[in-house]
């Protein structure tokens, strides 16, 4: 499923699945890429960490389907798209994401900071580089991702992005391939 093109697109590959022998922890890994109108951010790419597969919008705790999703600013207790804290503790709330919106009967499907091995339970984390399964996420470097992403979101957007947490973000999608 190419992208459009056309708005503010995350593009996600998935490419492999990692398991943690310690505790036989799995992570599917894939690459992101931000594309405004078409173009690629040289800036804003990397890798992504989901929950084990296959894809589905109807089973909780694994990720989603591969498609295009519209998304939305989070308004939860935890996450926030706007609202989110400048403290970059990992245990400081609310932490930096947006929703992805269209997930069949799951919801708070969100992107978001990851650390360690997996800070996801169907939701994607986004961070630099995993080589291999015992290699940990930081947070701050997550954390960082997320809000350079949500910022060219907003930039991008210009007066077209929300100004509240809780509202459909105009011309912004996430799009996932593959099922590794």
């Amino acid at each position: 499923m190419p992208i459009t093109e056309l708005g503010w697109e995350l593009l996600i590959e998935r490419r492999s699945t990692q398991m943690r022998t310690s505790d036989a922890k799995i992570r599917t890994v894939g690459r992101y890429q931000v594309f405004n109108d078409g173009v690629a951010v040289p800036t804003l790419s990397g890798t992504t960490a989901e929950s084990a597969g296959p894809g589905s919008n109807s089973r909780k705790g694994v990720r989603v389907e591969p498609g295009s999703y519209a998304l939305a600013t989070q308004a939860g207790g935890r996450y926030a798209t706007i609202g989110y804290t400048s403290n970059a503790n990992h245990a400081a709330l609310k932490r930096p994401a947006f929703e992805l919106l269209g997930t069949g009967t799951r919801s708070e499907i969100l992107v978001h900071p990851g650390i360690g091995f997996l800070s996801s339970i169907g939701c994607i984390n986004l961070c630099r580089i995993l080589p291999e399964p015992s290699e940990p996420m930081s947070y701050a470097g997550s954390r960082n991702r997320v809000i350079a992403v949500i910022d060219n979101m907003r930039e991008f957007l210009g007066t077209a992005f929300p100004d509240r947490d809780g509202r459909s973000i105009p011309r912004a999608w996430v799009i996932i391939e593959g099922e590794p």
